[in-house]
């Protein structure tokens, strides 16, 4: 990964894998698809939860809207590193963690968590991103969040939902445009208490991760577990408890025929439990949207067993992260993708475009 230095240049770490399953649940950036012989990145968020103090907690009052983008400093005539030690800013106590690390030229959608030293989870702060190219360049900014519930009806709910250190928000910033490929510097604007505070952000890396499906692509060919292969026995090929009903066809069969909309998500085994409010949601539009589009849950290891590495059919969507959901149209082309953790809302927005009226 890389660590801006806001002009002063780009640092690259690597970091053994080890470290990350240790520290992975203290952020809100999700758990890197491991491949063998591969070496795990720590994310920047780590090592920033682990040089700021900590600071008070936040709520769990739902969905935002994102404030007005007039309440921060114009980015205007200004430079990336000017804003980060704006004299009207203090250095924020609190932790922007990125959520999503899959980026391609144009407008992308940017997701993140606010969390405490403590690990809590931040749900009730405004903020806004800027982005540059590079120390000296123009700004992009500011970019008001928006912060999305992760929250279904109680029917949707699996077993535990809502325990201690699952994630019920993820603050978004639905366009973000980064026009070159390459590492981007980001900081993040607070309205605190006191007055505005200030983080700089790890920096995405546009086009790093060129292999996974784009928008307006083909969805690869894969073939998806059904309950029929298993017996019934969904537990084999679904960790959530109980298992979810979006087993039930083969997307090789529905592909290309059918719109369709594949999450890749592991409920059980997702280190920062994100995973399992991601599937949750998904059931929910998936009643919503029946005989309309065929919703299909895929999981991430092979036998759930993370030891015995990634399913091919996450190999086969390169993927490095998750969760993911993939929305594909009924020509078998991917129309919108989302990485990372996604609301009822967000997904019920990005149907309109796969789905007819």
């Amino acid at each position: 990964m890389y660590v801006d230095l806001l002009g002063n240049g780009l640092l690259r770490l690597d970091v053994p894998k080890g470290f990350r399953s240790r520290l992975q649940p203290a952020i809100c950036s999700f758990p890197r698809v491991r491949r063998p012989g591969s070496h795990v990145l720590l994310p920047l968020a780590v090592l920033i939860l682990l040089l700021v103090s900590g600071c008070g907690g936040g709520s769990d009052d739902g969905s935002r809207p994102a404030p007005a983008a007039t309440e921060f400093p114009s980015a205007k005539g200004k430079t990336i590193g000017e804003l980060l030690h704006d004299p009207g800013a203090k250095p924020t106590r609190l932790v922007i963690a990125p959520a999503t690390q899959t980026f391609d030229v144009g407008e992308n959608r940017y997701a993140f968590g606010v969390f405490t030293r403590g690990q809590e989870q931040v749900s009730d702060a405004d903020v806004a991103l800027y982005f540059a190219k590079d120390g000296k360049g123009p700004v992009t900014g500011p970019l008001p969040a928006q912060v999305t519930s992760l929250e279904t009806k109680p029917a949707y709910r699996a077993t535990g939902a809502g325990g201690p250190g699952e994630a019920t928000t993820v603050y978004v910033v639905p366009k973000v445009n980064l026009d070159r490929n390459g590492p981007w510097l980001v900081v993040a604007m607070l309205k605190g208490k006191d007055g505005l505070e200030v983080s700089r952000v790890p920096s995405p890396v546009v086009g790093k991760f060129p292999q996974v499906p784009a928008v307006g692509e083909k969805a690869p060919m894969i073939h998806t577990p059904t309950a029929a292969e298993v017996g019934g026995d969904l537990a084999k090929i679904d960790t959530r408890v109980p298992p979810d009903q979006m087993h039930q066809v083969d997307f090789a069969d529905v592909v290309g025929k059918k719109p369709v909309v594949l999450v890749f998500a592991t409920p059980a085994l997702c280190q920062t439990r994100v995973c399992g409010p991601v599937v949750d949601v998904e059931q929910q539009v998936a009643d919503a949207y029946k005989g309309k589009a065929e919703f299909i849950h895929m999981e991430i290891w092979n036998d759930n067993d993370i030891a015995k590495g990634p399913r091919p059919q996450v190999e086969a969507f390169n993927l490095e992260s998750e969760p993911w959901a993939f929305l594909i149209d009924r020509h078998g082309i991917v129309r919108d993708r989302i990485e990372g953790a996604f609301g009822v809302s967000e997904l019920e927005e990005a149907m309109r475009k796969i789905t007819p009226g």
